[in-house]
């Protein structure tokens, strides 16, 4: 009789802050999506890995499990073919299985498709195999894929994101020590709309920039030395380097990393039980949070593009609280939080500005706070 196909799920993840910080053992603070990646699969007795793909309906990729190494797989297969590989270079016997997965994320929009790929992909090869592994530890596990299988160099947030987010919040995660704190976020009790704007700008954060970026700040950690720019907190530090580009890489690492915490504190409110959630007050600090956020993207980091500030500046010229973009950079979505009745005005005005600039237009996406990766069936 053959075994009953398994059915799982892992979300996306919009960031309210901490962008690039990851890496740099500093604060973010992500929320899990409605939207993700879908799983299906079933076990073979073959071990033998059969990869398809709904949105990529090309052959499928067929490869023995104990045959997998970085390089040996590219494109979109690499990811769960990736996965497969840090579970078993981790210890952990995982078999054969044929997987069919399927999304409603946008690719390449900076909603973390691809760590929703290898979250849902790892979890269902973790359950047919009969293997449990705590899900911090398959975290770490799925961001060993992407960086080494991959060839990525992101950090943690991603897949700690899909992983680890509860429903009604947001996730401060201190990626130095790994500590992570669930704090509500409920913006429609107040009101809010929070929307993802994709500007239809495709990234790829295997490409130069992003490890640039992440050169750049493993040097400034260096000249000031310290083990990563997490470690500092004070913008006094930054006098003491003295290149310039350094020095900005290293404010927007800080500030961000600050702003993260400042995000979580005002939700959380002074009593710490998360009375500040459906204040509008509230939402206008994060929204001038996110304003502050994305210019120190742009311009210390240098990693935001056209489409996304045309899409900061429309939003907050049509009554958005505010706006960021968010993800790797050079591509991708924004952010925005905007008061619910202004969120119908607030896409019609970034779709003109995109229309009238030639641009393709955006796309939008509810920005509902939803619950970690979870079998469906």
């Amino acid at each position: 009789m053959k075994a009953r196909a398994e059915v799982w799920f892992a979300p996306g993840r919009a960031n309210l802050m901490g962008e690039h910080t990851d890496y740099n053992e500093g604060f973010v603070l992500p929320f899990a999506l409605a939207q993700g990646v879908t799983a299906i699969v079933s076990a073979r007795d073959d071990d033998l890995l059969v990869l398809r793909s709904k949105q990529v309906p090309d052959t499928p990729l067929t490869a023995p499990v104990d045959s997998l190494a970085p390089g040996a797989v590219t494109g979109w297969a690499a990811y769960p073919a990736g996965v497969a590989w840090a579970l078993r270079a981790a210890g952990h016997a995982v078999r054969g299985a044929s997987i069919d997965v399927d999304s409603d994320l946008p690719v390449g929009a900076g909603v973390s498709s691809s760590a929703a790929l290898e979250c849902s992909v790892a979890l269902a090869l973790c359950s047919l195999s009969g293997v449990t592994v705590p899900r911090r530890e398959l975290a770490a596990i799925a961001r060993r894929a992407e960086n080494e299988f991959v060839g990525a160099p992101t950090g943690i947030i991603d897949q700690s994101a899909a992983l680890l987010c509860e429903k009604g919040h947001a996730l401060l995660l201190d990626c130095g020590t790994l500590a992570t704190t669930q704090v509500a976020f409920q913006p429609a009790a107040a009101g809010v709309s929070a929307m993802v704007i994709d500007t239809r700008v495709t990234h790829a954060l295997v490409s130069g920039e992003y490890a640039a970026r992440r050169a750049e700040c493993e040097a400034a950690a260096r000249l000031l030395g310290v083990p990563a720019l997490g470690a500092v907190t004070d913008l006094r530090t930054l006098d003491k380097l003295d290149d310039l580009l350094l020095r900005r890489r290293a404010r927007h690492v800080i500030t961000d990393s600050g702003r993260a915490r400042e995000i979580a504190a005002a939700l959380q409110g002074p009593d710490g039980t998360g009375t500040g959630v459906t204040k509008r007050e509230t939402y206008a600090f994060i929204g001038k949070s996110l304003i502050d956020g994305h210019a120190s993207l742009r311009d210390d980091f240098e990693v935001s593009w056209p489409e996304a500030d045309a899409a900061v500046e429309t939003a907050m010229a049509t009554g958005a609280y505010g706006a960021k973009m968010i993800g790797g950079g050079f591509g991708g979505s924004v952010l925005a939080l905007v008061p619910a009745g202004d969120a119908g005005a607030v896409r019609a005005a970034v779709t003109e500005t995109f229309t009238d600039r030639g641009w393709t237009p955006p796309e939008f996406l509810d920005a509902v706070p939803s619950p970690a990766a979870r079998r469906l069936s």
